[in-house]
This record gives structure tokens, C-alpha cells and sequence, in this order.
């Protein structure tokens, strides 16, 4: 098994605590978030390997040598600026992070996620390459691989729309990008690549890759996993992986966020953590149904 930490919620940034606290008792409970009352029941014994995402790694680096199975790091460091990313920390200490998880686990297991890719009159192709070229700049000798994705309207999207300002991308913004990205990493030794993007932009000398293949992912624990069921609709091909968070939990409030979509609501959930509890919000009661997964 492979643990998402975490697409639904920054766990790494908010409850690093909490999920070492989990490692330590040996096992983590999740509800599934269409039936609130059946609890799956995850034993690190059963997990070959984890997946970190997070926007902030700073607070999970001195656990890091802790942690027995293999690791695995997405790290997304994007350009934005408090208007768009109210709660998300400085960027040269996320630089420092990643550097610093770099030095641990090695840059084979680091991917960088520039994710996701709007265009606005504040931030136009202009900004977006310079940024992304700053980036490779400043993350040569520690990161390898970049993952991109561009702006989907999810709910929370359509919501903030007035403040993202976002334009529908046409193709030259895409041909810009992909010129100009290419060039970038290529000149730091740096692949880039999407992930179930319908622009893949390999015309460009991008990658068409998945967050975690198949290959990356035997080549870590030399074991076959299915596709990802959840993202079944979505045709991507990712390794299937089991996340353990929550949806609105996130207290970066990034105003392009799929997995919030009520800001009242994260902080009603942020009230109900207990990093003592084996469920990242509120507690196991009588009635929940629980059942261990262990594939």
C-alpha cells in the first residue's frame, strides 16, 4: 500500500504532529468521505511507501529520519502572493526545505509541483517565466523533476474568481510556456513534465508523466499497484494510493483550491483535530463502522 499525505489537506503543514503520533501507535483511521460512517483502518506494517505533498515541509523535516518505509516528496512552490495564497509561508523557507529534503532522502524521490498555472493580468507569461526560472535557479543540484498543471475550475475556483482573475488560456499561452519552461529546466538538468493535463505540451520537450508511475513506483518497493480507482474518471494513470485526509482542512486558503470549498467549515473542522485521535478530524464514535484495509 501507498499513503497519499495528503490530496485532500495539507497534513504535512498543519498536522505533522498528529500524523507522527499515528506512525508511533502503528496504524491511522479514515473516513470515507461519501459515507462518513464506514472507517477504513490503515497499519503502517501494511505501508511500503509514503507520499508527503505539501505547500509547507518545514514541520515534518526532523521526523523524517523516523520513518522506516520509503518517502516520497511533492513539494508545490508557486509564484502567488498572499492574494492568492493567504497563509502559505515564504518561499525562500520552502526553498530551504526542500533543499534540506533533498539532503535526506535524495532528489530522485523530490518532485517539485509548479501547480497550478493561471494567467491574469498580475500574473502574466512574463511572470510565470521568470518565476519558474528563478525557481530552477535556485533549486539546481537539489531537484530534478517538475510537475506542472494548469488551473481547473473547480467550485472553489468559480468562487474566487473575482479575485484570481483568471483568463482562459489559448494556445499560445501554452506555447510560451512550454518554450520557455523546457528551456529553463533543461538549462538547470531538470525535467519537466504534466500529469493528465489535455496539454501535455511534449511538442515542447515536456515529460507525459503521473505523479507516482507505475515504473517509479516498483522501482521503489518492487511491487505492482493498480491504477488509481479515485481517478479513474480523470484517465490518469498514477499508482493507486490510499489518502488519509480530510476535505476542508486546509488552512493555507489558497484561492484555487480543489479541496476547500468552505472556509467556515475548515476552521469548524480545524477546531475538532486532536492530534491524539486516530481520525485526523473529530473522534471514533460507537456506531462507525470500522474495517482495516490492508491493499
Amino acid at each position: 500500500m501507498i499513503l497519499n499525505v495528503s490530496g485532500r489537506t495539507d497534513i504535512v503543514a498543519f498536522y505533522s504532529k498528529w500524523f507522527m503520533n499515528r506512525y508511533k501507535e502503528g496504524f491511522v483511521d479514515v473516513r470515507n468521505p461519501f459515507n462518513p460512517k464506514l472507517v477504513s483502518r490503515i497499519k503502517f506494517e501494511n505501508v511500503e511507501a509514503i507520499l508527503f505533498c505539501t505547500k509547507n515541509p518545514l514541520p515534518i523535516i526532523p521526523y523524517l529520519k523516523q520513518i522506516t518505509q520509503v518517502i516520497i516528496f511533492q513539494v508545490t512552490l508557486t509564484p502567488y502572493k498572499k492574494d492568492i495564497e493567504p497563509n502559505v509561508i515564504a518561499k525562500d523557507k520552502i526553498i530551504e526545505g526542500i533543499k534540506e529534503i533533498s539532503r535526506i532522502i535524495g532528489k530522485d524521490n523530490l518532485y517539485i509541483r509548479y501547480d497550478p498555472i493561471f494567467i491574469s493580468d498580475k500574473y502574466n507569461l512574463d511572470y510565470h517565466k521568470k518565476a519558474f526560472e528563478r525557481m530552477c535557479f535556485l533549486l539546481n543540484g537539489y531537484v530534478n523533476k517538475i510537475i506542472v498543471s494548469f488551473l481547473d475550475e473547480y467550485k472553489n475556483v468559480v468562487n474566487n474568481a473575482a479575485i484570481l482573475k483568471y483568463l482562459k488560456l489559448e494556445e499560445f499561452h501554452y506555447s510560451e510556456i512550454g518554450k520557455s519552461f523546457s528551456a529553463s529546466a533543461k538549462k538547470y538538468n531538470m525535467t519537466v513534465q504534466t500529469c493528465f493535463e489535455e496539454r501535455n505540451l511534449v511538442e515542447y520537450g515536456f515529460i507525459k508523466g503521473e505523479c507516482l508511475s507505475h515504473e517509479k513506483a516498483f522501482q521503489l518497493t518492487h511491487k505492482n499497484y493498480k491504477d488509481w480507482v479515485a481517478r479513474k474518471e480523470r484517465k490518469c494513470k498514477c499508482v493507486q494510493m490510499v489518502d488519509i485526509g480530510v476535505y476542508n482542512s486546509c488552512r493555507h486558503f489558497c484561492k484555487y483550491c480543489y479541496a476547500n470549498y468552505d472556509e467556515k467549515k475548515v476552521e469548524s473542522n480545524f477546531l475538532k483535530h486532536d492530534s491524539n485521535s486516530s481520525l485526523l478530524i473529530e473522534k471514533i464514535e460507537e456506531d462507525d463502522i470500522i474495517k482495516e484495509r490492508i491493499k
